[in-house]
C-alpha cells in the first residue's frame, strides 16, 4: 500500500515539476509550436495542478499551507505561460 504524501511534500513536488519544465531545452527553430515539447511541459504542468488541487479545500491543514498552494497554482500558470505563449 503507498503511503500518504503530506501537503508540504505535494507543494515541493510540484515546486519540482515546474522546475524541470523550465530546464527542458528549447528547441531549435520551432520553440513553443514543437508538439513534443509543448505536450511536455503541459502533462509536467499537470502533474503540479494535480498534486496541489486539493489542499486549499482540505480541513485540518494551516492558512499558511493552503495560501503556498495557491502561489504554487499561480506559479504553475505563469510558468506555463512563459514557456509556450510567447510573442
Amino acid at each position: 500500500m503507498s503511503r500518504l504524501i503530506t501537503a508540504a511534500e505535494r507543494l515541493q513536488r510540484a515546486r519540482q515539476l515546474i522546475q524541470t519544465a523550465r530546464d527542458l531545452p528549447i528547441p531549435e527553430g520551432m520553440g513553443w509550436a514543437d508538439f513534443s515539447y509543448t505536450a511536455e511541459i503541459k502533462d509536467l504542468m499537470r502533474q503540479g495542478r494535480e498534486l496541489i488541487k486539493f489542499i486549499p479545500y482540505t480541513s485540518g491543514i494551516s492558512a499558511e499551507i493552503k495560501a503556498d498552494a495557491k502561489l504554487v497554482a499561480q506559479e504553475i500558470d505563469q510558468t506555463e505561460k512563459e514557456l509556450l505563449h510567447r510573442g
